[in-house]
């Protein structure tokens, strides 16, 4: 007797850690990365590489990136169109809207923590963040004020802006 099966195709790759280890994901379109190890600048680039067709990514991390003030190359996401950072620390939130560190296409759902992004923009005054800040069109914001400022208005110009638990 003989079992024939066909190839499972991953449209979710969850729990993704600092062990892992490269491939190629083509048919991926989701993925989360957990670990109690930072995730540095180069374990991105790995991740843009081994999923070229992610759409949503979501980061839980709460460790600071131990290099993060070196000289990188930008990583692009061909596809990306949503990232929720709301349990990652404030480097990971640089590390996506840094334009230096990372190419962000235009129409971005983020998803992240009102006092990280605050911190990492410079309170909305910030040039590096400013260019990916403007892609933005949906921002969802954990522990939002009740009043947004001008300056948030004006940092995200084309976003909807609002509230989430």
């Amino acid at each position: 007797m003989y079992v024939h099966s066909l190839p499972y195709i991953w449209s979710n790759y969850n729990n993704i850690t600092n062990s892992f280890r490269g491939g190629l994901f083509n048919y991926v379109r989701r993925i989360s990365l957990h670990d109690e190890r930072p995730f540095e600048h180069e374990f991105f680039r790995k991740i843009a590489q081994s999923f070229p067709s992610v759409k949503g990514l979501s980061i839980d991390n709460h460790q600071s990136q131990m290099n993060n003030n070196q000289q990188w190359s930008i990583i692009q996401y061909s596809h990306l169109t949503e990232v929720d950072l709301t349990s990652a620390h404030e480097d990971y939130v640089e590390q996506f809207l840094n334009n230096k560190k990372t190419y962000l296409l235009y129409d971005i759902c983020l998803h992240t923590n009102y006092d990280r992004l605050k911190t990492v923009t410079n309170n909305f005054t910030r040039d590096s963040t400013f260019f990916n800040c403007q892609k933005i069109r949906n921002l969802a914001l954990k522990n939002k004020p009740d009043v947004v400022s001008l300056n948030v208005t004006d940092y995200f110009p084309f976003a909807k802006i609002f509230g989430i638990l």
